[in-house]
């Protein structure tokens, strides 16, 4: 069952969009390795993780006030307290994207834990986590920085990614991931990952529920779509960097899936680009980060924004962040629902798609930015997938 359930993108031969093709490592030159634990003893880093300087970070970005949305009264049935969360959703949406999410309902105990088994992988010697190597393609596994994918614009960072399906026929798909590409001693992992990955699959459908009452399409319509969703988890963690103003942990980009559950350590380090600045959203250990993605922008017919965001670093202590990507299953056609097309007023703004096409896109084909979406629905209505 394990094996079904961990697939690879397949492999296109479609025409990549021009200026945008990925760049691999030079053939010429040696691979660069991304070693934490090597380069933190450099006096400087190297010339790949260098930005430009008009997108070199600001270290002391002003705070963002996003919409703080209690669930408490929601999950217990309240139908005013529904109606009050999805007011605040609906209104952090068509602003930004960003809000943050209390009395969630998910176990203190497991978020602790979640942070504590990344502090487990991510210290291990990186021989030990290269066994889960993400390739080339692929979505999944262990990345050391984007070496393999990128030769500019290096963002400082490790991740894990893996996947999450909420189909019954994948009941233990992050157990067995962890045990089959890591070994027996990497089961208590799976184990904890795999009950976070419920719990926010869980809690994703809550928010799906907010965001079709917001949109006036019921309840049901955005849960249902994603009721048996196939999904992304992935663990961030940015090591301290010796020239922290010169680099980022991660670039800018809008999330091409379609909602992002983030929960970050005490560190801080989530930028957003609001009102034409970076604005930070600090830490808050009961709150979930929660933000629209390009997949449910195209979902709601452009109503709602997917919004630029980035990470930067710091140069005494490493920073963690547990990131939930919500995915549709894989043959689910993204299109928005009838309610929110209209010939005259709100026509259609992108093609249908289905979301294993955009992520090929954004693997193999283009890195992704603020205008991943518009750019692929070009590629898809050109005929080129």
């Amino acid at each position: 069952m394990a094996i079904e359930c961990i697939t690879e993108a397949a492999p296109s031969s479609s025409p990549m969009p021009k200026s945008t093709t990925l760049k691999q490592n030079y053939h010429d030159q040696k691979p660069l390795v991304f070693d934490a634990s090597f380069l933190r003893h450099q006096s400087t880093i190297p010339q790949q993780f260098v930005w430009p300087d008009d997108e070199k970070p600001s270290m002391r970005a002003r705070e963002l006030r996003v919409p703080l949305v209690d669930l408490g009264g929601f999950m217990a049935g309240d139908e005013d307290q529904a109606v009050e969360a999805s007011r605040l959703v609906g209104q952090a949406c068509l602003k930004h994207g960003f809000f943050l999410v209390v009395n969630h309902g998910v176990d203190v105990g497991l978020i602790k834990d979640a942070h504590k088994y990344m502090d487990l992988f991510f210290e291990l010697p990186l021989a030990e986590k290269q066994r889960a190597q993400r390739k080339l393609g692929e979505h999944c596994g262990y990345a050391s920085s984007f070496t393999g994918r990128f030769s500019s614009k290096l963002p400082w960072k490790e991740t894990l990614s893996f996947r999450y399906s909420a189909a019954p026929t994948c009941p233990k798909i992050v157990q067995d991931y962890f045990t089959n590409r890591l070994g027996q001693d990497f089961h208590q992992l799976g184990v904890v990952y795999q009950e976070y990955c419920e719990a926010m699959s869980k809690l994703s459908l809550g928010i799906m529920e907010l965001l079709g009452m917001s949109l006036g399409v019921g309840r049901d319509h955005f849960k249902d779509f994603f009721q048996e969703n196939d999904s992304v988890m992935r663990l961030n963690y940015y090591p301290p960097c010796q020239k922290p103003d010169q680099t980022l942990g991660t670039g800018p980009h809008c999330d091409p899936t379609s909602l992002t559950i983030l929960h970050q350590d005490q560190v801080g380090g989530l930028q957003v680009f609001v009102d034409d600045e970076w604005r930070s959203i600090p830490p808050d250990f009961n709150a979930f980060v929660v933000n629209i993605g390009d997949t449910f922008m195209a979902l709601s017919n452009g109503r709602y924004k997917s919004c630029l965001h980035r990470a930067v670093v710091n140069s005494e202590t490493p920073r963690k962040s547990l990131a939930y990507f919500l995915c549709p299953k894989k043959d689910r056609v993204v299109q928005p629902p009838a309610q929110l097309v209209d010939d005259e007023q709100n026509p259609r703004i992108y093609p249908d798609f289905t979301w294993p096409t955009l992520l090929e896109f954004t693997q193999r084909h283009y890195r992704a930015d603020m205008n991943t979406l518009d750019v692929f629905s070009k590629w898809v209505l050109n005929g080129q997938i």
